[in-house]
């Protein structure tokens, strides 16, 4: 069986990472998306399970005074947050697993397992990021600015990642992703190969 591969995907707000993520799963039926945990109320249409975990403020202070959080934050009176053992399960029945989380989760999940790999997603102009954040149409200009600002510390910490994507167009960028995946994974296999070898 393939050994299990461990992703984590940053990047800013609006960069495009779901678009990129979506077709990097569409093309490659071995990823997985990691469904993480909240505590705050499912939103119209969310299905638990696949949007997220939704578990009550209780429980998850429960998790994560037991270790089974992997990371979390509490972010304006909610808890989110990855469980540990659907990212163990998944990754002892060899999948590859994609953990789309910000830069202080990314950091977090690296210093827990030094072998995973870390993607952050550039935008190819600040400019351009603007333009896609103010044409979802979503947020007022405060927000837009204060998403731009965060962004901006953000791409402060890329080259704190194994391999950065510009998202050029989302083709480019998932095709750059897969690419990563199809390396990585071979990198594994050999190493896994070699230990066998040693073994018997």
């Amino acid at each position: 069986m393939n050994p299990g591969l461990l992703i984590v995907v940053s990047g800013p707000a609006g960069v495009g990472k779901g678009t990129v993520v979506s077709l990097v799963r569409e093309r490659d039926r071995d990823v997985v998306f990691s469904v993480s945990a909240t505590s705050r109320s499912p939103r119209p249409g969310e299905i638990d399970g696949v949007n997220y975990f939704f578990i009550t403020r209780e429980k998850f202070q429960e998790m994560i005074r037991d270790n089974e959080m992997l990371e979390w934050v509490e972010y304006c009176g909610n808890y989110y947050g990855t469980p540990r053992a659907y990212v163990e399960d998944e990754l002892r029945k060899g999948k590859i697993v994609l953990l789309e989380i910000d830069v202080e989760g990314a950091m977090n999940i690296k210093r827990q397992y030094p072998q995973c790999v870390s993607v952050f997603i550039m935008p190819p102009t600040m400019e351009e990021l603007r333009d896609r954040i103010t044409k979802r149409g979503t947020e007022t200009p405060e927000v837009i600015e204060a998403r731009l600002k965060r962004a901006e510390n953000e791409m402060q910490h890329s080259a704190e990642y194994d391999y950065i994507i510009v998202n050029q167009t989302v083709e480019e960028a998932a095709n750059r992703f897969l690419e990563i995946i199809r390396q990585k994974r071979e990198q594994l296999q050999r190493r896994h190969q070699a230990l066998n070898e040693e073994r018997n």
